[in-house]
């Protein structure tokens, strides 16, 4: 399976990295170096050029250094259709991206320029935050994977966001009525059955792949996933039904929602469940089992982008075993090896924290970020 390559990675004044210019060996790197010092700002930084945003959900003017003018991030890359990416943003929060050279007629054409994904304890608030982190999990799994997904969720986070304006002038007693908060109903219904669908047919498809790793990697309990969601589907489980469910939903909802200001129905309030023995995992789960569970979560999500696009992304692992002991540890390795790792880009804190299977890494070394190549164990 042909997989994405960061050849080569140049950064100006993003974050705490004044510059740094790396190149990248087929394989990766390891980048060692202690806390607050650069390393999850050089992930962030890789990330951007898939999401052309900050992976931690960040503004883009806060992402650049202290007294910049702007930030740059350009890659050279291979195994994939894309073979260079810029991205600019200045203090003014404009952006400039080119992708091979020429300006996309749309952002959205920009994205997974660089397939990547990225592994880190952050990634906790998977399992432990609110159902907002999990939806962005699905969000941004199928956004990327999923041309008719990504159209839906456009559409349907314009038609909410006219709907919420909408109710919040007929709350303050302005010119709006039912009918101007009711001609939006129809375009959520449509988009957001789609969503609906899509992440429901996700959670059937990933299910079973979710317990099944969950428990290679030590998991005793029995760990399940599900798309818990407030559109009852009287009839058969297809875009159509969600559709005409969604419908008859906003309608009922609809005098609740010109009363609070609003929207309470659609998929923008649904989550993503993840439980334990039938206990939801944010709840009875320890911070290991957790970790556990979100680092698979990461799993399919590269998982999803294999099957859908043909093409192995780059894994971005920030710290990513913090709190495991060593069985759990090497049994996620076992599952990515035999997944097929790609190029990966390891960050640690010290060079004894890099596992085995990575030594073969090149080694390099951040300071106040300052990126250098070599270090201790070389």
């Amino acid at each position: 399976m042909p997989e994405a390559r960061l050849d080569a990675l140049t950064v100006h004044d993003f974050r705490n990295i004044a510059h740094a210019e790396i190149p990248f060996p087929r394989e990766g790197i390891a980048v060692v170096g202690e806390n607050g010092h650069g390393k999850t700002n050089l992930i962030e930084a890789i990330a951007y050029l898939r999401l052309m945003r900050s992976m931690r959900g960040a503004r883009d003017r806060d992402l650049l250094r202290h007294g910049a003018a702007a930030f740059h991030i350009s890659a050279e890359c291979s195994g994939t259709d894309v073979h260079r990416i810029t991205a600019a943003v200045d203090k003014a929060g404009r952006k400039k991206v080119t992708v091979d050279g020429g300006i996309p007629e749309k952002l959205t054409d920009a994205l997974d320029s660089l397939p990547s994904v990225s592994f880190s304890p952050r990634d906790v608030d998977l399992i432990a935050g609110s159902p907002a982190e999990r939806r962005r999990y699905l969000d941004i799994t199928l956004a990327l994977t999923s041309a008719p997904y990504l159209n839906a969720l456009r559409h349907y986070r314009g038609a909410l966001a006219r709907r919420n304006a909408a109710l919040r002038d007929a709350a303050r007693g302005s010119r709006a009525t039912a009918g101007s908060v009711a001609a939006w109903e129809p375009a959520l219904a449509e988009h957001g059955a789609v969503l609906v669908s899509e992440r429901r047919a996700w959670v059937r498809a990933r299910a079973d792949e979710f317990r099944s790793q969950c428990a290679a990697i030590g998991e005793r309990a029995a760990a399940t996933l599900a798309y818990s969601s407030g559109v009852v589907l009287a009839e058969q489980d297809d875009a159509a039904s969600a559709r005409a469910a969604l419908t008859a939903q906003l309608e009922r909802q609809r005098d609740h929602d010109l009363r609070r200001g609003i929207t309470h129905a659609g998929p923008h309030r649904d989550d993503l469940v993840l439980d334990l023995d039938g206990h939801d995992l944010r709840t009875v789960g320890s911070a290991g089992q957790q970790r556990t569970a979100a680092i698979v979560l990461r799993m399919l999500e590269s998982a999803t982008h294999r099957d859908a696009t043909g093409v192995t992304p780059v894994l971005l692992l920030d710290d990513p075993f913090a709190e495991l002991d060593r069985r759990r540890t090497g049994r996620i390795l076992g599952l990515l090896d035999e997944a097929g790792l790609g190029q990966c880009v390891l960050c640690v804190p010290r060079a004894d924290e890099i596992p085995p299977q990575f030594t073969r890494l090149e080694r390099w070394r951040v300071a106040d970020g300052a990126f250098s190549r070599g270090g201790a164990g070389e």
